[in-house]
């Protein structure tokens, strides 16, 4: 029998609870955005990003990357994916989101969740077109294609970052 020395707090087991409920949250969303219809290439809401979001303030930056990560590889389990080019572009997206949420949390520069949200949001578009361009296209004209898409990232990223910001809100979450 484990000595109570040993075994963890009723608080650690609930931050951990807390972060597997967060985790489905987000990778289910994850995958409900997959059967949405894109609005160009590799371009979707990014609504786990909302998820991101609530466990930066709930849980702190590590339990965020970790969702951040996750979420992806379990998506690209579900979706089939993994192993595969989109698992690199949608990994190196979501740490990219992830990092810029956490240094402009952590680092009080006066941005609201939906400042940090947009600044995920571009972030991630941009990642996405250099991870491409980089490893798969080799083409630099694809950054046309830029100018519009982060125009809808932007869009996307101020929605998100008003939802996170109201569910935040709407519950009281205290940050850790």
């Amino acid at each position: 029998m484990p000595s109570a020395s040993n075994s963890p707090s009723l608080q650690q087991l609930k931050r951990q609870y807390q972060w597997l409920a967060l985790l489905a949250l987000a990778a289910a969303l994850h995958l409900f955005e997959s059967l949405l219809p894109s609005l160009g290439p590799w371009f979707k809401p990014g609504l786990a990003n909302i998820v991101t979001l609530i466990t930066l303030v709930l849980l702190g930056s590590r339990a965020a990357f970790a969702l951040a990560l996750a979420r992806v590889v379990i998506g690209g389990f579900f979706l089939g994916t993994l192993f595969t080019p989109t698992l690199l572009i949608s990994a190196c997206s979501a740490l990219v989101a992830a990092t810029i949420m956490v240094v402009l949390w952590r680092f009080p520069c006066g941005l609201s969740l939906i400042g940090i949200s947009l600044a995920a949001a571009i972030g991630h578009m941009v990642t996405q077109f250099v991870v491409v361009e980089r490893v798969i296209i080799h083409q630099p004209a694809l950054f046309y294609l830029l100018p519009p898409l982060l125009l809808l990232a932007t869009v996307t990223g101020w929605i998100n970052g008003a939802i996170a910001s109201a569910i935040v809100t709407r519950v009281g979450l205290r940050p850790w």
